[in-house]
C-alpha cells in the first residue's frame, strides 16, 4: 500500500491525526534535543545539587507512565531518591506522598495542562511542602499549568514542540517528545544526540512495523497482554492503555512484568490472547524476560506471541520478534521511546479494524481527551 492509499484510506476512517502523529515522532524527536536548552540547565543545576533532594515525576494516564518509564534510571544516575507519583494519587492523598521537610523537584507532564489534576498537584505541593520546585513539561502554551508557572520563579516551563500537542484521542507524540525532553533534561548520561539517534532508529521501523501491526489486528484477537520489567514495565502498562483507548474497550488490555505476571494475571491468557513482551537491555533482567517469553511461546503458539527487542543475538529474526535496530547499547527509559511505536501502530489498527474511529472512539463523550467531570476539594491545614 502506498502512502497516499493509506493516507487516504486513515481518512476515510477516522484515523488521519492519531496516523500523522504517531509517524511524525522521528521528526519531534529531533526538535525536541536540537533546540536550545541551556534555560532548563540553568534552573536544574542548583536545584539537583541540593542536599537531599527528592524529585517527584508526576501526571495523570499516559502522563503518569511517561515518569514511571524514567523513575527507575533517574534514580541511580542522579543519586537521589526519585519517585513516580500519579497526579490521581497525589491529589486524592497529599500528604501520604509529598514529605513537608524534604526539598522537592516537582516534574509535571502533561499534554493540555487543562486536566484538573495538573494544577492541583502543583498546588498541593506548595502548600504541603517547605521548598519545592517545579518543572512542567508540556505540549500546550496556553494550558492552565503553563499559564500558573510561566512567571514563578520556582518553576521552569519546559515546551514541547507545537505539533506534540496531539489533536487525535489518544497520546502518542505527546508521551515520547515529553518522556524524551525529560531524559535529556535530567539524565546526565543522555546528551543532545540522543534525539537523533533514536529518530533514525524509529525511521527504519515504521514502515514494517506498520504492516505488520495491519497483520496482527486482522487475527481476531480479543485480548492483549504487554509484558516489561523496570522501566518497560510502565511502557507495558502504557501499551496496554492504547489498545483499551484506540478500541474503546472492545479489546481487553493489562500491563503487568514477566515475573508478577505468572502469580494470577495469567489466568487472563486464552487462545484469542496476543502476548507482546518488551526485553530489557540489562543482561540479568533480560534473562528473566526471557524465560517467561519462551514459557509463553510454548503454551500459546510462537505466532501468538511477539518479543520487542533490540539485536543481542539470542533471538531467531523472524515475524515473531520485533527487533529495534542500533539500540543494544541504550539504557531501557531510551529503548521505550521507538519501541512503543509497535504498540501505537497495533492499538491504531486495531481500532481502524473493529470500525472505530481512532481520533475519535468514544463520540458519545463518554470518555473525553481532556479529563472532565473532576472537582478538586481543598485540603485542609495539618493539625
Amino acid at each position: 500500500m502506498t502512502n497516499d492509499t493509506r493516507d487516504n484510506q486513515d481518512v476515510r476512517q477516522g484515523a488521519h491525526w492519531t496516523s500523522t502523529e504517531i509517524a511524525q515522532q522521528p521528526r519531534l524527536w529531533r526538535e525536541v534535543t536540537t533546540s536550545g536548552h541551556e534555560p532548563t540547565r540553568a534552573f536544574l543545576a542548583p536545584v539537583l545539587a541540593r542536599p537531599g533532594l527528592r524529585v517527584v515525576l508526576t501526571g495523570a494516564g499516559t502522563s503518569a507512565f511517561a515518569g514511571q518509564v524514567l523513575a527507575p534510571g533517574l534514580g541511580r544516575r542522579l543519586g537521589a531518591r526519585v519517585d513516580a507519583v500519579a497526579t490521581t494519587d497525589l491529589v486524592a492523598n497529599p500528604r501520604d506522598h509529598l514529605a513537608p521537610d524534604v526539598p522537592t523537584l516537582l516534574v509535571s507532564f502533561a499534554r493540555s495542562g487543562d486536566s484538573p489534576e495538573s494544577l492541583a498537584s502543583t498546588e498541593l505541593a506548595d502548600q504541603c511542602l517547605s521548598e519545592v520546585h517545579h518543572l512542567i513539561l508540556t505540549c500546550n502554551p496556553g494550558g492552565q499549568l503553563a499559564l500558573r508557572h510561566r512567571e514563578d520563579a520556582r518553576s521552569h516551563l519546559l515546551l514541547m514542540p507545537a505539533a506534540s500537542d496531539d489533536r487525535g484521542f489518544a497520546m502518542t507524540s505527546s508521551f515520547t517528545c515529553m518522556t524524551l525532553a525529560a531524559l535529556v533534561a535530567l539524565d546526565p548520561a543522555a546528551g543532545p544526540d540522543l534525539g537523533p539517534r533514536l529518530a533514525a532508529t524509529a525511521e527504519q521501523l515504521l514502515d514494517p512495523w506498520g504492516e505488520r501491526a495491519e497483520r496482527v489486528s486482522r487475527q481476531g484477537y480479543q485480548r492483549v497482554v504487554y509484558l516489561g520489567s523496570g522501566a518497560l514495565k510502565a511502557l507495558a502498562r502504557e501499551s496496554a492503555l492504547k489498545v483499551l483507548e484506540l478500541t474503546a474497550g472492545a479489546m481487553v488490555a493489562i500491563g503487568d512484568s514477566p515475573l508478577a505476571f505468572r502469580h494470577g494475571p495469567k489466568a487472563v491468557l486464552d487462545d484469542r490472547t496476543l502476548v507482546v513482551v518488551y526485553l530489557s537491555n540489562d543482561p540479568y533482567t533480560r534473562g528473566y524476560d526471557l524465560d517467561l517469553l519462551a514459557e509463553l511461546r510454548r503454551t500459546q503458539g510462537t505466532e501468538h506471541v511477539l518479543a520487542v527487542t533490540a539485536e543481542h543475538g539470542d533471538l531467531p529474526d523472524d515475524g515473531s520478534t520485533w527487533t529495534v535496530p542500533d539500540a543494544a547499547d541504550l539504557e531501557d527509559a531510551a529503548l521505550a521511546i521507538p519501541a512503543v511505536l509497535g504498540a501505537q501502530l497495533i492499538a491504531l489498527h486495531a481500532s481502524m479494524t473493529l470500525g472505530l474511529q481512532a481520533d475519535n472512539p468514544f463520540p458519545s463523550g463518554d470518555v473525553n481527551r481532556v479529563v472532565q467531570g473532576v472537582r478538586i476539594h481543598p485540603l485542609a491545614p495539618a493539625g
